[in-house]
């Protein structure tokens, strides 16, 4: 098959969370069971200086709004190519590619990513100016959920390549003024509640949920959940409406990325049969951020971004106790300013404690999973996420809040057979402590810790048992499969 990715983040040059990541591995795996695979992306800055010679392929024309722009093209090293959408005037910017440098929302973001919404509906249907055309476009979040709208409204008969967009957090709706939707040049029909109107705003992921003809998200608990009042965020009637299109497909990781015995950014290498080499990543990640290195105590690690989500309030309300216990934190991220700095000042606080790194370090984040003994992810809700399963290959059990797809991948230890990890129920410090101190009674018993480790990091989380079941789905959505 013929599939062309459209998002708005590919790791290792746009990354602000699981999305990078994901968009980086998932069109692998696919490429290496046979199918052509291609990724539309806009072309930022990093992406402009890491492919300097990427070579012009078509002028895609302005329409309404929508400023004309140039499509480039580029093969990353493991030979995906890429097509990188040149506007200087919307995408040529430094920095997080939805945020200004006040930390909030560019202004113009409705058409930076209609822009690319309308680029990757452009590339599937039949006015591409491209030779490749597409069986499948596979949109992700938001930013490019508008494009199933746009092939939707196409003139009758039209042909296209059928469509799926993946929710990687529904948080996230692209909600925008109505008075955009002709600058947008989506026609007057699409305004109503079966189009993209959405509480009297215009949703870019409603456009996507309503059209699509197939739907993703990241794990099977995160598919369920989505469709209760209490986790659909407004969306649920929408998606319980269109359950039979609704796929709960668990993310996988890319192993050879995340592998302790050849990641060159440890230290020390180990597996699970040299594991005793971990602790000189351990030692390593105390040095390099300022911990006493005090072998005794347990250094808990966490990278993420600091949103509400996130549980970060259940950390900060936890700081005395995990001081007590005693342990030492960890922290690797950037989101909310006001997280950040009370996160500063959690670490300036205790420095014998806690260690608070703000930005993005993807050596770090890598260091951490090895030095760190224990992960924490006490999140509110979590559609997939990736660390845990990076934390279980590193033999570094992970301490989880039980939902989405923490709770796909993350078997509490009462589970004397199978368990992985640590899981706790409530979003509350005393659940969150409960759990973290269950975890360092365990680490003390190093026969059982050790066993504990080896049995996450055995595990497979790879990609191709997901690229597997994202490619039947597709070839389900193919009209000879009709």
């Amino acid at each position: 098959m013929n599939i062309l990715f459209a998002a708005s983040e590919m790791a290792p040059w746009v990354k602000t969370g699981g999305l990078g990541d994901v968009i980086a591995a998932l069109p692998k795996a696919l490429r290496a069971s046979g199918n052509d695979v291609r990724v539309l992306l806009p072309a930022y800055p990093a992406l402009k200086a890491a492919f300097p010679a990427a070579q012009r392929v078509a002028a895609l024309p302005a329409t309404n709004r929508l400023p004309a722009t140039e499509l480039r093209t580029a093969r990353s090293a493991e030979g995906i190519p890429l097509y990188l959408l040149d506007c200087p005037s919307l995408f040529a910017r430094p920095g997080n590619p939805y945020l200004g440098p006040d930390h909030r929302d560019w202004p113009d973001n409705a058409l930076r990513f209609g822009l690319l919404s309308h680029s990757a509906a452009l590339l599937a249907g039949a006015e591409s100016p491209l030779p490749w055309r597409p069986d499948i476009l596979h949109c992700n979040d938001w930013q490019t959920a508008l494009a199933p709208a746009y092939l939707h409204y196409l003139p009758a008969g039209e042909r296209h390549a059928a469509t799926v967009l993946t929710i990687h957090n529904l948080a996230f709706q692209g909600l925008f003024d109505p008075s955009l939707l002709p600058l947008l040049g989506l026609p007057g029909q699409a305004w109503s509640i079966d189009g993209v109107e959405f509480h009297g705003r215009l949703s870019f992921l409603k456009g996507g949920l309503q059209f699509a003809d197939g739907i993703i998200t990241v794990s099977p608990a995160y598919a369920k959940e989505i469709q209760t009042e209490a986790g659909g965020m407004g969306l649920d009637g929408l998606l319980r409406h269109r359950a039979d299109r609704l796929h709960g497909i668990l993310n996988g990781i890319d192993d050879e990325q995340w592998n302790p015995a050849t990641d060159p950014f440890l230290t020390a290498h180990y597996s699970a049969r040299r594991l005793a080499a971990k602790a000189i990543n351990t030692v390593a990640l105390r040095v390099e951020l300022g911990l006493p290195p005090i072998a005794e105590m347990p250094l808990l690690g966490m990278v993420s971004r600091l949103t509400e989500q996130k549980g970060l309030d259940l950390v900060m309300a936890s700081a005395a106790e995990l001081a007590a216990l005693p342990a030492q934190l960890v922290i690797l991220g950037s989101g909310d300013p006001a997280l950040e700095t009370r996160l500063r000042a959690m670490a300036v606080g205790r420095p014998a404690h806690f260690a608070v790194r703000i930005g993005f370090d993807e050596g770090l984040a890598h260091r951490i999973e090895a030095g760190a003994d224990m992960f924490l992810m006490p999140s509110r809700f979590e559609p997939c996420g990736l660390n845990q399963m990076y934390s279980l290959r590193y033999g570094t059990p992970p301490i989880v809040r039980a939902t989405g797809g923490l709770a796909d991948t993350v078997i509490d230890v009462a589970d004397a057979r199978h368990g992985n990890g640590f899981l706790f129920d409530a979003a509350t410090p005393q659940e969150f402590l409960a759990a973290i101190r269950r975890a360092v009674a365990l680490w003390h018993d190093t026969l059982r810790w050790r066993k504990l480790q080896r049995r996450g990091m055995r595990a497979d989380f790879g990609w191709s048992r997901a690229a597997q079941r994202h490619a039947d789905l597709y070839r389900s959505l193919l009209p000879s499969s009709a």
